[in-house]
Order: structure tokens, then C-alpha cells, then sequence
């Protein structure tokens, strides 16, 4: 690997999918006997608890259509 002008390193994808690492997933570097380790942020939130989070409310009919479940499928059977 090579640090490029920003400091900056990528990690190999094989090293990212064997340690389930994602974009976006804070990691911090410690220093070691003179090593450094990149290690993940305990406490910051899985990539799956972030997708949680920026789809929820997303979904419902009534936000997208503003029509309510029961007269979307109403419409939708032809009732």
C-alpha cells in the first residue's frame, strides 16, 4: 500500500470483507509498541443500523402516494 498526499490508505477488499468492514464504518489508528492498528469505533453504528435509519418512514404508502394502505389496495382491486 501506498499513503498517498492526504494520508490516506486503502485497505485491500479481501482484508475489508474477511473483517466486515463497509463504506462508511469509523475505524480509528492506534499506535502500538510502535505498530500502528486500524481497529473499528466501538459504540458507532453498523452499515445495516445506518440503512435502518435513512429508510425509515420511507416506505409507507401514504407518505408516497397520500392515499392510506386500505385505499391504495381498494384501487389497486378494483373494489
Amino acid at each position: 500500500m501506498k499513503l498517498n498526499s492526504k494520508g490516506q490508505v486503502t485497505i485491500p477488499a479481501a482484508l475489508r470483507a474477511r473483517h466486515g468492514l463497509h463504506e462508511g464504518d469509523e475505524v480509528d489508528v492506534v499506535e502500538e509498541g510502535g505498530a500502528l492498528r486500524i481497529v473499528r469505533v466501538s459504540g458507532a453504528e453498523t452499515r445495516g443500523q445506518r440503512l435502518v435509519r435513512h429508510m425509515r418512514g420511507r416506505g409507507g404508502a401514504k407518505q408516497t402516494t397520500g392515499m392510506s394502505t386500505d385505499e391504495l389496495m381498494e384501487l389497486l382491486r378494483g373494489e
